[in-house]
């Protein structure tokens, strides 16, 4: 009788440790790790600042980085598009900014999309949800585009203030 009881508390004991394997294993497939509909959405730049920006090699391999974001299936991807967006923010960083957009505004805000952007790259690296970083980097994004907008838009002479 002992031994068909321990035989028995064997068996359900594999059976429901079976069950919270398998549990557990549904809720993981459940959370995404990256959703690619929290992004929003990039700002488009006037033609001022598009005509000025297209000649800018870096910048609009830059843009294209950014495009590859939104085609993201999984964490691979994710982390290859990551790395590829820092690569080409390094080379956007030591680029010949257009004398129009050398100022310390952009590249203020080029360093806070860089910092957004390695935020984005550890979050996959440490396998936590990556939505949250990547909103906020796209925000950095769209604040440097919308930036160069602002630039072309501005018709304030600086140099009439200085003048005394």
């Amino acid at each position: 009788m002992k031994k068909i009881m321990s035989i028995f508390f064997l068996i359900l004991l594999s059976v429901a440790c079976q069950e919270s394997v398998s549990e557990n294993a549904d809720k993981k497939k459940e959370q995404q790790f990256f959703q690619v509909e929290a992004l929003p959405q990039r700002v488009n730049l006037n033609a001022k600042a598009s005509d000025i920006s297209k000649e800018w090699i870096e910048f609009n391999a830059l843009n294209t980085g950014f495009d590859a974001l939104f085609t993201v299936e999984n964490e691979e991807d994710l982390a290859f598009v990551l790395d590829d967006l820092v690569e080409k923010q390094k080379s956007l960083e030591e680029s010949e900014y257009p004398p129009a957009f050398d100022l310390p505004q952009v590249r203020s805000r080029q360093k806070v999309m860089k910092t957004f952007i390695l935020k984005t790259r550890a979050a996959v690296d440490y396998r936590v949800d990556a939505t949250e970083p990547a909103v906020e980097m796209m925000e950095a994004y769209n604040d440097m585009r919308n930036q160069f907008n602002v630039i072309v838009n501005n018709t304030l002479d600086t140099q009439l203030l200085l003048d005394e």
